[in-house]
């Protein structure tokens, strides 16, 4: 591992190229905050990718990738002259000590719940006027629902028992089966909304991280098909060509094949 004179020199040095390509290179001079966006949002996704993969060595890349995004933010910033990297760095330095008087003052905590519940309550102390207001709106619906249920958590509203949110979570279910049979598609959507709410919840209560959980099962489908197709390939057929019990026989291979041991 490098030294911290060694990982100071080389973050000196990304902000020497970042300096370098801004004054020279077409189009990083061109680009500004809004174009540069939605190359962020993408950069983040790539990262998740990688770390849901376990690939380290794509970790890296990525992190080098969006903490180059970050650099270039700063870099617009202080030529406006609104901020610069020490702004940033020192801003997040400060909100850090700040919110963790039990390491950087004389409050003590007994666990990790009492340290969420005293960040919380100090960013309400900061000027914020709910503690969802730090919930981002463009989040996917499925990140926001644990990250709201997270907040509010924080705060002391919550179930006290898994059992409960899993008895909230049957309620739900039941709720939906009569608006199925109602036939009534707006009142159908609206209790599916509350029966994955209430699925995010009981995830949460279980420890489990309900994003990772459902990307683990895309990837998990994806390959399996991907066999299933390759397997009718390899019979000259294509899927449609195939009835469903001779895709199940394929689909259960698959299954054996990427089964955990």
């Amino acid at each position: 591992m490098n030294t911290r004179t060694e990982q100071l020199a080389a973050f000196d040095r990304l902000l020497t190229i970042m300096d370098e390509l801004r004054a020279q290179c077409p189009w990083d001079k061109k680009q500004t905050m809004q174009t540069l966006r939605h190359l962020t949002i993408e950069e983040t996704y790539e990262l998740g990718d990688a770390i849901l993969d376990n690939d380290l060595e794509e970790v890296k890349k990525e992190l080098g990738d969006l903490l180059l995004h970050i650099v270039f933010y700063a870099k617009i910033g202080s030529e406006t002259q609104n901020f610069d990297i020490a702004d940033v760095a020192n801003g997040i330095c400060e909100k850090l000590i700040n919110r963790h008087p039990h390491i950087y003052g004389d409050v003590i905590v007994e666990n990790e719940e009492e340290v969420k519940q005293n960040w919380e309550n100090i960013k309400l102390k900061e000027g914020k006027k709910s503690v969802l207001e730090g919930v981002p709106n463009s989040l996917p619906a499925l990140v926001k629902a644990n990250r709201i249920q997270e907040k509010v958590a924080g705060v002391g509203f919550d179930w006290e028992q898994p059992e409960q949110v899993f008895e909230k979570l049957q309620e739900e279910l039941g709720e939906l089966q009569e608006e199925i049979k109602s036939n009534n598609t707006d009142q159908m959507e609206s209790e599916f909304g509350d029966v994955f709410f209430s699925m995010v919840n009981y995830a949460r209560f279980l420890g489990v991280n309900p994003e990772n959980a459902l990307e683990r099962t895309n990837k998990k489908f994806i390959n399996r098909f991907q066999f299933l197709e390759g397997k009718a390939k390899e019979k000259g057929k294509t899927l449609k060509e195939m009835t469903l019990a001779e895709m199940d026989v394929f689909w259960e291979e698959a299954k054996k094949i990427d089964k955990p041991q």
